[in-house]
């Protein structure tokens, strides 16, 4: 026997978990506040919601990168024009 939560008496009651919190709550005390809550409480809308693929991003092997932000670009010059 188990001392009910809601109404104070010795009876055999069910551990439920209300917000997180676990209350001993006999079978009249909650057939009770079921009825007052039935109709009550928020509509779960839970809607299928489709995202589109990831992009494949793809690397060109011809092309060299350019400089990361805040790196100096790269100068390339050709050596077949030396003057002396």
């Amino acid at each position: 026997m188990i001392i009910c939560d809601l109404c104070g008496e010795a009876k055999d009651c069910l551990q439920k978990e209300i917000e997180g919190k676990e209350y001993d709550i006999c079978s009249e005390c909650w057939n009770q506040l079921a009825q007052k809550l039935r109709g009550k409480g928020r509509v779960v809308d839970r809607e299928t919601v489709f995202l589109p693929p990831p992009e494949v991003i793809k690397e060109r092997e011809d092309d060299d990168p350019g400089p990361l932000p805040g790196e100096p670009p790269k100068i390339w010059g050709g050596t077949d024009a030396i003057l002396h």
